[in-house]
């Protein structure tokens, strides 16, 4: 039997399964690392079985795929990690030209529903954003998400304006947000369910065991990120969740009702599960 193909994006928001990725949990898988853009197309053009990918993937091509159950990155309020960086208030964005980093899905329709809410129909468009100088000589704000953005959340230039879009959501709708899901080929969920089981113990067990394992994780990558050990900690112990409570699917239908509403899907998806024995 073929190993597997799972893709795994590779931010700090899921250092937990990196982890251990890195120690055991990747034996007898095919483990394709890469930002949310290039794995959410390899997952739906069917070269992963399965993969955390942005949560509007799923609604763009349910037809395709299921969800992998309890699992997910999400919030209950600011994520620190999805940044608008603006050089005026947000209140003051109408037609503005923004950038998009280039490595999202999610985040931009997140941004669109929230700005949209403030009056705002900015010119998009999407290129590469360096931390280091987050908004291009010839725009008005950029969104930045995953470490780059959580580097710049605690970088920030004077002058400039910063929006936690996970707080700006809680505002906005009252809900949680989930920003990513791992999700499952239905082909691959069908015809390999003693697999799928595997790789969902495996997931599954990595973030239920991260806070016995918390200084070890996070002591594991200090060396090669630009981040404080209390930084780390407070980001993944405080503020991301991993729990795909109904709680948290509340607030993913409110996003896929809210981003139909303004076309960006072109229909509200049933949310199908990946059949397992969940521990």
């Amino acid at each position: 039997m073929t190993c597997p193909r799972v893709g795994h994006i590779d931010f700090l928001n899921v250092l937990p399964l990196s982890y251990s990725y890195n120690h055991g949990a990747a034996q007898g898988l095919s483990i394709t690392r890469g930002v949310p853009a290039i794995l959410n197309n390899d997952l739906i053009n069917g070269r992963l079985d399965m993969s955390n990918c942005s949560s509007i993937v799923y609604a763009r091509h349910s037809e395709k795929l299921v969800i992998l159950p309890d699992v997910c990155v999400s919030t209950d309020g600011a994520v620190q990690s999805i940044l608008l960086i603006s050089r005026k208030p947000i209140e003051r964005l109408k037609d503005d030209k923004i950038i998009l980093t280039a490595k999202s899905a999610t985040s931009h329709c997140l941004l669109k529903i929230i700005l949209r809410s403030y009056g705002a129909i900015p010119n998009y468009y999407v290129r590469h954003v360096a931390p280091e100088s987050p908004i291009p000589e010839d725009a008005t704000a950029s969104l930045l998400i995953g470490d780059d953005a959580l580097w710049c959340y605690h970088h920030r230039e004077e002058g400039l304006y910063y929006y936690d879009l996970g707080q700006e959501w809680q505002e906005l709708t009252g809900k949680k947000m989930v920003y990513a899901l791992w999700v499952v080929n239905k082909d691959f969920a069908e015809n390999s369910p003693e697999m799928l089981q595997l790789i969902y113990d495996r997931v599954h067990r990595a973030f239920q065991k991260y806070p016995e394992n918390q200084e070890t994780i996070i002591h594991s990558i200090l060396k090669e990120k630009p981040f404080t050990y209390e930084q780390l900690d407070s980001y993944l112990y405080n503020t991301i969740k991993w729990d795909l409570s109904e709680e948290y699917l509340d607030g993913l239908r409110t996003f896929y009702q809210m981003a139909h509403n303004m076309n960006l899907i072109e229909h509200i998806p049933e949310l199908n599960f990946a059949k397992v024995r969940r521990n």
